[in-house]
């Protein structure tokens, strides 16, 4: 794997592990998105999955229309889901999977992810997703936007460092100013949501990590990226009873986990579990493969979900190309992948343009689940 995949699994996931600030703030009623339902308990509107739609290091892992398509068709019919995240960056190609997706009935969320340059260019890369957003909402596609994700992350200033890995290293390291960046992320994400509010006027989220001091009036959806675990399901629960307190609908905007013996304990930092200074990335020592962790996790949080009749859950992630499952277990880079699915690389060091993915023990538990709730009469 190489340094741009890694940085890109640690920004998806690093400050929900790092950040516990807490919420804090008035509860606020606001109107309703499309699919809030009676008082009655239905369960999850909306059950789905991550898609990244990025440049990678190579063209053979990037995003590819293709595969784009093909994706989307299995997201749909094998994994039962109703609905993806196109998350990335490129207005181009995340408004071409969320049309492909929105062209299969599938709800779509559109979440820019453009970071470690100017605030200008992240709010006008906003901007212009948003617009496509809206183009797709009055063709009528059910759609919503997502301003980003873990600003304390991605947009630079807030934590010190030069990128995400250097910031979650400065969060875990104590080597930054909560309150100072609390300060930032007050005067930033409100920029963020008025920019977005401007050119599209369908639902409106953000992708906080757990712990995140938000005020959600200014969303319509309170979204959280939750990786935490709990051996009694009763902590998932209280974990999220603050975010209930703003009466809005809740989403899980990214949930999961990795694939090896104890990777739930590890929650939102299961993914560091590489030496990148090797000449090969290797797995750490004791780090033992286990699909069967990762989709009984899924299938308890999802579970949980469900009964919290909390608005809707996605899972990260879909497919993650540069992290290869191999047979040698120090060079099976899948086990720090949250992906549904292992990616198979046709040679050892290198990925060509023929990798292919394969189920996880975790796509077929979760596809389980979609397809028993859908039948239920929430799809």
């Amino acid at each position: 794997m190489t340094r741009g995949g890694f940085l890109t699994g640690a920004a998806a996931v690093g400050a929900a592990a790092v950040v516990g600030t807490g919420l804090t703030g008035p509860a606020a009623a606001a109107p309703r998105p499309d699919a809030e339902r009676d008082t009655a308990h239905r369960g999850l509107a909306y059950r789905g999955v991550m898609y990244e739609c990025a440049d990678d290091d190579t063209p053979d892992t990037a995003w590819n229309r293709t595969r784009m398509r093909a994706d989307l068709r299995a997201i749909d019919r094998d994994l039962h889901a109703n609905s993806v995240v196109a998350y990335g960056t490129g207005v181009e190609r995340l408004a071409a999977t969320a049309a492909e997706a929105a062209g299969r009935g599938l709800h779509v969320w559109l979440q820019p992810r453009l970071g470690d340059v100017p605030e200008r260019e992240i709010l006008d890369h906003l901007a212009e997703t948003g617009r496509e957003a809206e183009r797709l909402r009055r063709q009528g596609a059910r759609v919503y936007l997502s301003v980003g994700c873990e600003f304390v992350l991605f947009v630079p200033g807030i934590v010190p460092g030069a990128d995400t890995l250097e910031r979650i290293d400065n969060m875990l390291n104590g080597n930054w100013d909560p309150e100072k960046a609390q300060r930032k992320l007050d005067r930033f994400i409100p920029l963020a949501a008025r920019t977005a509010r401007q050119v599209f006027h369908g639902p409106l989220t953000y992708g906080s990590a757990h712990g995140d001091v938000v005020d959600w009036d200014l969303f319509d959806v309170v979204g959280v990226n939750y990786y935490g675990y709990h051996a009694d399901p009763r902590g998932y629960a209280r974990d999220l009873a603050p975010y209930r307190k703003w009466r809005k609908p809740v989403a899980i905007t990214e949930c999961g986990t990795c694939t090896f013996e104890g990777a739930p304990e590890a929650g939102g930092m299961g993914w560091n579990v590489i030496d990148y200074d090797k000449p090969k990335p290797e797995v750490l020592p004791g780090r033992v493969r286990s699909e069967r962790t990762q989709a009984r996790y899924l299938t308890q949080v999802l579970n949980v979900f469900e009964e919290l009749d909390l608005h809707a859950a996605m899972v990260y992630e879909f497919v993650s190309p540069g992290n290869p499952h191999r047979r040698e277990r120090r060079y099976d880079l899948d086990i720090a992948s949250y992906s549904l699915t292992k990616a198979i690389w046709k040679t050892e060091d290198e990925p060509t343009a023929r990798w292919h993915w394969e189920p996880k023990e975790s796509f077929h538990a979760v596809a389980r689940h979609f397809a028993r709730a859908g039948r239920a009469g929430n799809r």
